[in-house]
């Protein structure tokens, strides 16, 4: 397995494509405008207490209050405050917190309005950005990310990410955190901590005291609200967060961008540092990796998969709906029920990927083909767990109900991403989808066609004048690389008389 990293920079903004094996699974935008990014840390104004939600509205300059749950205070908010109190005079300097005299936990089961009061400043990381009209998620529970450990201020706690699952490894990590750990501060090792040694530990952990060092000096004498620490760039939190040997690839067009990936891989992987290339064609970078055609044909409505197979997600506001179908593929399966496990196992795999490329967050609900046997949907079950554990945002999955339905939850953190696919009509008004969805179509039944095992001779795809176009323009057109795959020459006629979406094969057997 290999994984790149394609990054496309321009005035306003900054695209993260990330393929696994030449396959888009992640779509990343960073706006120059977006000043709401979870892991950023606020001093905040604390607005409304509500004691019936239990919870506050915390001003941190979105013109809507962020919203602030009395269980995510953290049980160390009394110690918190006194410290932001103490900084925020001027006067006290020891930020390293090791003479700082830690109040007592607050109760869990306590009333907001015992800790906090409308009107006092207050620290705050966004952990969930604005969405649609709310405004963004808060804690007080504040920390720091590394590349192998997460910091936590005001914590004593010492805790292994659950994806490393050898005991003997987690006591081993858990033992090295304890002999570097600052008095004070909490550590929590992070998945890509396993196997390291100390001295890469103590490192990341440093960079992150001192970010912490940092914060705290900018504290003195502010205004609320206002940001006084941000998270890394997209770049960097993407690289830190997801960097491994598998990575073979790291392209930019964007010769700043390019120096400044450089000198962070330098500092947490300097072996990989020559994987960074800086993209100089003419061709644009999405279009020479074939990125800008995996988004037209993921984004829509209805999503192709392989042997004719495809899915229907729909939207609503509660949850999203993802519907499997079959197509009308030829079936060489022994039995429906083959064939229902076949398709299910393929859409498994596509729907893992897009709700990673999509983002899709809440509840979703995949309506699978029925399978009649329990070993089956087992297997079914099996696949989609395996491939969604390349998705680092948190998730559950339930096993198919009675009615053949699987219930995903998957945390939202950031709006969903949604790309448009659909372009205007040229014969009339109103919106079709884009060529290179139909292309994929046309391709999925031409597929079907060859390998239902008839010998056929002299295909023809007939088409409108502009899809007939588009399958035969340039030397290594679509038609030329149908010929290099099955080994037949298609022919294409346009026909004036089709409307956009409307193909036809005809054909003739040999027998």
């Amino acid at each position: 397995m290999k994984t790149e990293l394609i990054i496309r920079s321009n005035s306003s903004d900054i695209d993260f494509a990330l393929l696994r094996d030449g396959k888009l699974i992640e779509l990343n935008k960073e706006t120059n405008d977006n000043k709401f990014s979870v892991g950023d840390i606020f001093l905040a104004k604390v607005g409304k207490v509500l004691s019936g939600l239990n919870a506050a509205f915390v001003n941190v300059g979105y013109p809507k209050d962020g919203f602030l749950h009395y269980h995510d205070l953290g049980a160390q908010v009394n110690s918190l405050n006194t410290f932001l109190k103490k900084v925020s005079t001027g006067n006290y300097k020891e930020f390293t917190l090791k003479n700082f005299r830690f109040e007592n936990d607050i109760d869990k089961n306590g009333s907001i309005n015992d800790v906090i009061k409308t009107g006092q400043n207050l620290l705050v990381q966004i952990v969930k950005e604005p969405i649609s009209t709310k405004g963004p998620r808060l804690s007080s529970e504040l920390s720091i990310a590394g590349r192998y450990l997460v910091l936590v201020p005001f914590s004593n706690r010492v805790s292994v990410s659950q994806k490393i699952e050898d005991s003997k490894e987690k006591e081993r990590l858990k033992r090295l955190a304890q002999s570097i750990k600052p008095k004070g501060f909490g550590v929590i090792l992070r998945t890509v901590a396993e196997g390291k040694k100390v001295a890469e530990l103590d490192r990341d952990l440093q960079n992150s005291l001192e970010r912490w060092k940092s914060m705290c000096k900018s504290i003195t004498n502010k205004n609320t609200p206002t940001k006084i620490l941000s998270e890394l760039n997209r770049a960097s939190s993407i690289l830190r967060d997801v960097m491994n040997d598998s990575f073979t690839n790291i392209v930019t067009n964007d010769e700043t961008l390019y120096v400044e990936i450089k000198e962070y891989l330098q500092e947490i992987n300097p072996e990989k540092e020559k994987i960074v290339k800086l993209h100089d064609s003419s061709t644009p970078i999405f279009e020479k990796y074939g990125i800008e055609r995996q988004i037209k044909t993921s984004f829509g409505k209805t999503t192709s998969m392989s042997k004719g197979a495809y899915l229907v997600i729909e939207h609503t506001e509660a949850l999203h709906v993802i519907d499997v179908n079959s197509g009308n593929r030829s079936n060489k399966a022994n039995s429906q029920e083959d064939t229902a496990l076949e398709v299910n196992l393929i859409a498994a795999k596509e729907i893992a990927r897009q709700l990673q490329l999509r983002d899709m967050g809440g509840i979703i609900v995949v309506d699978f083909i029925d399978m009649q046997s329990a070993e089956n949907r087992q297997k079914l079950y099996q696949c989609l767990k395996d491939e969604m554990s390349y998705d680092r945002t948190k998730h559950k999955i339930l096993p198919p109900s009675k009615f053949g339905l699987v219930q995903i939850t998957r945390q939202r953190v950031r709006p969903e991403l949604e790309i448009k696919t659909r372009e205007p009509n040229p014969n009339k008004n109103g919106e079709v989808e884009a060529p290179i969805v139909l292309i994929d179509k046309i391709e999925a039944d031409l597929e079907k066609l060859i390998s239902s095992g008839k010998d056929l001779k002299d295909i023809t795809i007939n088409a409108h004048p502009f899809i007939a176009s588009y399958l035969k323009q340039g030397v290594t057109s679509i038609r030329f690389r149908w010929f290099l795959k099955y080994k037949k020459w298609i022919r294409v006629l346009p026909r004036d008389a089709y409307q956009y979406l409307q193909f036809k094969f005809e054909y003739k057997k040999s027998k």
